[in-house]
């Protein structure tokens, strides 16, 4: 602790550590024979780490058409511009507020508070806007106890930020995960069984899982199928979730395997997935809330060229580049929860609303105001959204692609509450408006008005006068059976079109294409941003992302970008977007879908098959670099 950056810079190199040694095994090619079932999936055979099955178990392997092939996905870093920080202040001795990094305010506050045995209450955390996370600040990470520690022993308020370096090693990571896929099918190219086996990587203090088989299960007809899902405890840092958690480590190798059985059955792969298309939930046995991939895969086949695809690989040639066509399918469900929302009137006409929900970069704070504004009818600009203050009306974090589902309903029915209260309001005194129905009243202009009666109208100064003024607290949260009758998925599908070079090996994304069933879409701009967002992180899942260890000492040697590489612009290419765009009002009275996961799930399989297409080149191990084409 200094008061000047490079003063506790030099104290830390100052510091004198000693180690006692000890055996360790942090690769998981060596720790995957001790893998286990997780604890939740041992005391509780429903859950969703348990294992699985219907029809008959391992029924390919008696098959005459089948595949039988291991996947790998490396650790991956979540790498967001913005690196982790935290300023701690004791405001009092049993009084904390935090100034975090974090994607929910409320789980930070909670920790915290247990952490020193303070009431909720007594903590505040204040993350207004936050640069990036992609899944690393869902969790509160040693750093930030650190800063509490010191900013207590100091007295003052003490701000600790991560350096680069320490991003890669402090605060999580996609798990290193082999998957094995058994896959048979009938000559006309009907499933008859899939088997997906898993091993995930975990530490050895916490256990850590996540969704790697939930697409297996649900996405493809097969009357026989099997998942196992294990993790394996290493000596390492405790993984996180990692955009598209899970489901996009598992798409990877199902829909890998998808390419590899239409491959063996003389299939184009759009023809061999519209014949094992589900018109109902396979795995629930119940009905989709909606489902139209079939529209994703048409409006993604136009927009790629998926006609000029040819079945044999290595058939397309310009000068010393190889050119191939692939798709990938990506899944997450629909996930909505409670929220609190705010809203209150002020005397300008201006309406402010409030809610602890975070803005990690998806636009959350223009999405609401929008659905606000289209709820009120009111211009954009007379609407304040503030958010990321865990002093707020509660919501759960912003991750799990939730958000717009949650908060957004929650916007709308604050806004259709403060409506009705200000009928009745003005009801008092005009009789108008105490029998007109909230989606009559209108806010224009400093007045309250009725559509149904354009002479009845009253002033917004004269309403805040009245006792109980235009402020509402609305609880939003699902209601009835929808979650129980109906199976409630976001869907998407993205086309990828790459270049390989014959002597170097190197490739190249030259065009993707991503289409998305994510309900109604609030905002295209931001929505479409959240897309080519994810398309970019699947690219450098594909191509370049992987966390190397060396195993003899149990330490990262990628620890910046000069090792750990990612996508830069000359590695993306513009991504095309397109969204079916239509409501699913089992979810909410908005009818939105999530699509933060989706823009990520499926892109590396989609690469992966179209680099197969080029070259004739099978890569089960990601990512694809050029010493494994050459």
């Amino acid at each position: 602790m200094a008061d000047t950056y490079e003063r506790a810079r030099h104290a830390a190199r100052l510091v004198q550590a000693q180690y006692a040694k000890e055996a360790h095994q942090t690769s998981m090619k060596a720790g995957a024979a001790q893998a286990f079932l997780p604890t939740s999936a041992q005391k509780n055979p429903k859950s969703p780490m348990a294992d699985y099955q219907r029809g008959q178990a391992d029924a390919y392997k008696s098959a005459s058409l089948k595949i039988e092939q291991e996947y790998v996905i490396p650790n991956e870093m979540h790498s967001p511009m913005e690196m982790q920080s935290v300023t701690a202040h004791w405001e009092a001795p049993d009084r904390l507020t935090l100034y975090d990094k974090t994607q929910g305010t409320l789980g930070t506050r909670r920790d915290f508070a247990r952490e020193w045995s303070l009431p909720e209450e007594n903590v505040q955390v204040i993350a207004t806007f936050v640069g990036g996370a992609f899944g690393n600040a869902l969790h509160s990470w040693p750093h930030e106890s650190a800063a509490v520690m010191g900013a207590k022993v100091v007295g003052r308020p003490l701000k600790l930020m991560l350096t680069r370096e320490q991003m890669f090693t402090m605060v999580g990571y996609r798990p290193y995960t082999w998957q094995k896929i058994g896959m048979s099918a009938t000559a006309d190219g009907k499933i008859t069984a899939i088997s997906h086996d898993s091993i995930g990587q975990t530490s050895t203090y916490e256990e850590f899982t996540e969704s790697t088989l939930a697409q297996t299960r649900m996405m493809y007809q097969s009357p026989n199928l099997t998942t196992r899902y294990r993790i394996a405890a290493l000596d390492v840092s405790t993984p996180i979730w990692m955009r598209g958690p899970g489901e996009a480590t598992g798409a990877f190798a199902l829909e890998s395997a998808m390419d590899e059985m239409a491959y063996l059955l003389k299939l184009d792969p759009l023809e061999f997935r519209l014949r094992n298309y589900t018109d109902q939930d396979p795995e629930k046995n119940r009905p989709w809330s909606t489902k139209f991939l079939k529209e994703c895969y048409q409006l993604g086949a136009d927009r790629i060229g998926w006609q000029n695809r040819k079945l044999e690989p290595g058939a397309v040639r310009e000068g010393d580049w190889l050119l191939g066509y692939g798709m990938g399918v990506g899944t997450f469900g629909a996930h909505r929860g409670s929220a609190h929302v705010s809203a209150q009137l002020l005397p300008n006409g201006h309406v402010v609303l409030q809610c602890a929900t975070t803005d990690i970069g998806p636009g959350t704070g223009t999405a609401m105001t929008q659905i606000a504004a289209d709820t009120l009818g009111i211009d954009p600009g007379r609407i304040t959204f503030e958010l990321g203050n865990s002093g707020f009306p509660q919501s759960g974090s912003q991750g799990g692609s939730s958000t717009v589902n949650t908060v957004g309903q929650a916007v709308q029915d604050a806004c259709l509450a403060l409506k009705d209260k200000l009928r009745e309001l003005a009801g008092a005194s005009q009789p108008a408006f105490a029998s007109a129905k909230k989606e009559d009243v209108q806010l224009a202009d400093g007045y309250l008005t009725l559509a149904s009666a354009g002479a009845s109208r009253a002033q917004y100064a004269d309403l805040l006068k009245q006792p109980g003024a235009a402020f509402v607290n609305v609880e939003s949260k699902p209601t009835g059976t929808d979650g129980q009758t109906y199976s409630m998925y976001s869907f998407s599908v993205h086309f990828a079109q790459v270049a390989v070079h014959v002597l170097t090996g190197e490739v190249r994304v030259r065009k993707l294409v991503s289409c998305a069933d994510a309900g109604t879409i609030i905002n295209q701009k931001t929505a479409a941003n959240q897309m080519k967002g994810g398309a970019v992180g699947g690219i450098g899942m594909a191509l370049m992302e992987d966390a190397v260890i060396d195993h003899r000492y149990g330490r990262y040697v990628t620890k910046d970008f000069a090792d750990y590489h990612v996508p830069v612009h000359a590695d993306a290419p513009a991504v095309e977007v397109a969204f079916v765009n239509q409501p699913d009002y089992h979810v909410n009275a908005l009818g939105t879908k999530g699509i933060g996961e989706i823009a990520t799930i499926g892109v590396a399989p989609a690469i992966a098959n179209a680099v197969f297409n080029a070259t004739g080149k099978r890569v089960r191990e990601l990512p694809i670099t050029p010493d494994k084409l050459v």
